[in-house]
């Protein structure tokens, strides 16, 4: 019994070894997100050559050069094999959008638009946002449905505000940096294009609700016009109480790290996966690890990327399952040297036993 307790034991530990190792290296480093999305994907979802060449392809066919190279980088740093062919595809996308005509196409889109889908789109949203065209767009179009009735969207309009108020300058006190003004034009664009995640945007949105006073707003939207936007500015931006923003600030300030390390493609994709701000807190570290290999950290671990969403519970269970085990291993190991201890011992005394009965035999014969 005790030499098949052990043999269970044993099977059961190198079943349960592997998980347990994940285990303890992901609880290790459950406070260092670049360091816990090297651990997943080594050791619990590392990605073969095939997922990685599919995911590439896929991003090709959609026109994002941008996520191909982050696949292919990640590739590289994990040591998974990426066929020339497909290497070739992506310096060819990349080329071709490099070229000057096609950032100056997505420059002007940015502008206009404020459409937010790469570097040189982002460069011209944020130009706009910064000579105030973009948020005073934003801010009449939306202020119009309120004034109106009609359906608008608050979160868009409240970013609008704080954007201008930023760039008007008043953030100086609280000591906001350029990124603050980028994570807001990337924060409006996410929400604009439906890929703000349900959480981050519920807190967004009563966030802005306690930064904004509203009839002070309702008399700045009856006099904002883009032809007009000294008197536009004035009035939108006392409506905006930039002292009680240090929580928002700081969200768009992590937003914009993401953006300068991992390009604004990224710090979209961090919106759509994050549901707190202190996810995005993690996705900013993240990104200053990883930087171009960030996108494709995110497309394949998604939130647990920056945090332990299967909770250390579970995983603390893996270990202490691995340490019973354990226990039941040393203990049968235990058992069993003993009885075959007493085997042996038991043996040799009735050996010698015969060969002492054999010699008085032999004795009592003489």
């Amino acid at each position: 019994m005790a030499v098949l307790a052990c043999a269970a034991c044993t099977v059961a530990l190198l079943l349960l070894w592997p998980h347990a190792r994940t285990a303890a290296v992901l609880i290790a480093v459950q406070d260092d997100p670049a360091a816990l999305s090297d651990a997943r994907l080594r050791l619990a979802s590392r990605p073969e050559s095939q997922d990685i060449e599919r995911e590439i392809a896929d991003a090709l066919a959609k026109d994002d050069a941008d996520l191909a190279r982050s696949f292919i980088e990640l590739a590289q740093s994990l040591d998974v094999p990426i066929s020339s062919p497909s290497r070739s595809r992506v310096e060819a996308a990349l080329a071709e959008q490099q070229g000057g005509r096609y950032l100056a196409t997505r420059f002007a889109t940015g502008l206009v638009t404020g459409d937010v889908s790469d570097g040189a789109s982002l460069a011209g949203t944020l130009a706009g946002d910064l000579v105030v065209f973009g948020d005073i767009r934003d801010v009449i179009r939306e202020g119009k449905h309120v004034l109106t009735g009609e359906d608008a969207d608050h979160l868009v309009l409240g970013l609008a505000c704080v954007g201008l108020a930023v760039t008007a300058g008043t953030y100086a006190s609280i000591g906001a940096a350029a990124p603050v003004r980028a994570g807001l034009t990337v924060i409006k664009d996410a929400r604009r294009a439906g890929r703000l995640s349900k959480g981050l945007g519920e807190w967004a949105g009563r966030s802005i609700g306690g930064l904004i006073d509203r009839p002070l707003l309702a008399a700045g939207l009856r006099n904002a016009s883009l032809t007009r936007p000294a008197s536009a500015i004035d009035g939108i931006k006392a409506a905006v109480k930039l002292d009680r923003a240090a929580a928002m600030i700081t969200l768009a300030k992590d937003v914009g790290r993401v953006g300068e390390k991992a390009g604004a493609r990224a710090a979209v994709d961090v919106l759509k996966v994050a549901e707190h701000p202190a996810d995005i807190g993690r996705a900013a570290r993240l990104a200053a690890a990883s930087g171009g290999k960030t996108r494709a950290i995110i497309k394949i671990l998604g939130r647990s990327a920056l945090l332990l969403t299967a909770g250390a519970f579970n995983l603390a269970s893996w270990m202490f399952a691995a340490i019973l085990t354990l226990f039941g291993f040393v203990t049968s190991i235990k058992a069993t040297t003993e009885r075959l201890a007493l085997r042996f011992f038991r043996h040799r005394r009735e050996t010698r036993q015969r060969a002492r009965e054999r010699l008085a035999l032999a004795m009592a014969a003489a």
